[in-house]
């Protein structure tokens, strides 16, 4: 009998054990985040690469910048679109006076864009939009600072891209001087996109 209860009092433990186990998994926070683009290099990963000092959460995890797609009628306010509307990583959407370093590139040319996957979803497509002439690089960004169409798109049909995936565009044409390429990889499963942002010179 006293073995019986032993057994029982211990399989109730390991029970108990079991569901606070799961309850805790359940709980924990996880980086949710799964891509970020290096060519143009953004600004996340400029942030992880130590280029950029200061940076706070992000420099940890560059492939987190996930917001809810839609962009731009629906996704992150305007000021916050860097971050992906994501307090954590706020330091993304701070202009620094305009001294975010700058990748320089030709108008109109082709140019090979790349994105770096920790986890592959399927993707409705990459979108990437630019900034307007006069755009001024010591504020944050904002939709009227952005052409209102991106000037390419890449459908992916709801595939899943390679973990390292790179394709070829063509460039906007007609710029010069300072801007900023927004880049936007939309999911195709869940409410979800991931926010990319590069400053460039033309």
């Amino acid at each position: 009998m006293r073995n019986t209860r032993t057994a029982a009092r211990a399989g109730a433990s390991a029970l108990g054990l079991g569901v606070i186990a799961a309850v805790t998994l359940l709980a924990a926070p996880g980086a949710s985040g799964h891509g970020y683009t290096d060519s143009p290099i953004s600004r996340q990963k400029l942030c992880a690469n130590k280029t950029v000092a200061d940076c706070g959460e992000i420099q940890w995890e560059p492939q987190s910048v996930e917001g809810f797609k839609g962009f731009p009628a629906l996704g992150p306010s305007d000021g916050t679109i860097c971050a992906g509307g994501n307090a954590r990583f706020a330091e993304l959407d701070n202009p620094r006076g305009g001294a975010w370093p700058a990748t320089k590139l030709t108008s109109g040319a082709a140019h090979t864009f790349r994105w770096q996957f920790t986890a592959n979803h399927a993707t409705t497509d990459f979108k990437y939009f630019v900034t307007k002439d006069g755009w001024d690089p010591t504020r944050p960004l904002t939709r009227s600072a952005l052409e209102s169409q991106p000037f390419l798109t890449v459908a992916y049909n709801g595939a899943r891209p390679p973990m390292t995936f790179s394709h070829e565009g063509r460039l906007p044409s007609g710029k010069s001087g300072r801007h900023m390429i927004l880049a936007v990889w939309t999911v195709h499963d869940t409410p979800m996109a991931f926010y990319a942002c590069s400053d460039v010179q033309f």
